[in-house]
């Protein structure tokens, strides 16, 4: 187990579970938060022995989103030293997402701003039914300071807009329409949910679940040509592993697959 001032990760077998320890603040984020999860997961990339990552908040709440006081000591400084605190804090969670490991958020109690989009920095949400979504910085005058595109990206301009510019919350129903979550689970079932999901992947060769996985995140960046270029690359680089081998001769021996992350 490694325990940061925000973070605890624990392991067990191919599964690590990450998870935001700030109870006491509901969970919320703050600069060091953000840096520790760029260490966090550096840690987890090196870590070959860990296939599927599970993202939680310990107690009651995912996360209630970004601390007021982040933008507070950002008034204090000159737009430019702004600006690059802000793309510091974006690249945090743009080495998270691209960690090269599925991560499956498991959301309960509210998941608000910021922790909605550390959430869809997450290939996989499952939320309880009890879960609370939404950004509502507009009503206490402030801005949503990351995350709009990814947003926009999954749900679509409407129901991003409606989520924004009103700070209403919105069902978790209508999260899982929109893409926002994939799963909803009564609250006593969301553990058992996410453990199941979590599961399929030390079954499957980690190696070839991140070349895909590489593919389907560049690819939504990329031109056609480009992705499809990408796909070669990818495909290549697997041909020589073991466990595409084994992939290959169990098939051909007619018996189930014994991968080894190689």
């Amino acid at each position: 187990m490694s325990e940061y001032q925000h973070w605890l990760l624990r392991e067990e077998g191919r599964i690590a579970t990450l998870s935001l320890n700030r109870t006491d603040h509901a969970n919320n984020l703050t600069v060091e938060t953000f840096q520790e999860l760029r260490n966090v997961t550096g840690q987890l990339q090196n870590n070959q022995d860990i296939w599927v990552v599970i993202v939680e908040g310990m107690g009651k709440h995912f996360s209630t989103g970004v601390d007021i006081a982040v933008l507070s000591l950002m008034t204090d400084v000159s737009e430019s030293r702004f600006r690059e605190a802000l793309r510091d804090l974006q690249e945090c969670l743009d080495s998270f997402e691209a960690l090269e490991k599925p991560t499956i958020a498991k959301l309960r109690g509210f998941c608000l701003g910021g922790g909605v989009i550390l959430a869809l920095c997450c290939d996989f949400r499952i939320a309880s039914q009890r879960t609370i979504m939404g950004f509502p910085e507009v009503k206490r005058g402030l801005p949503v300071i990351m995350g709009t595109q990814r947003v926009t990206r999954i749900a679509g301009v409407g129901l991003t807009k409606e989520m924004i510019l009103l700070g209403d919350f919105i069902k978790v129903s209508d999260a899982e329409k929109h893409g926002l979550v994939h799963k909803v689970v009564p609250p006593e079932k969301l553990d058992q949910a996410v453990m199941s999901l979590a599961e399929k992947f030390i079954k499957l060769p980690p190696r070839t679940v991140a070349g895909a996985k590489r593919i389907i995140d560049a690819g939504s960046h990329l031109s056609l040509r480009a992705s499809q270029e990408l796909e070669i690359d990818v495909q290549a680089e697997l041909l020589e592993s073991p466990d595409f081998k084994e992939a290959i001769g169990s098939f051909i021996e007619g018996r189930p697959p014994s991968f080894v992350g190689e």
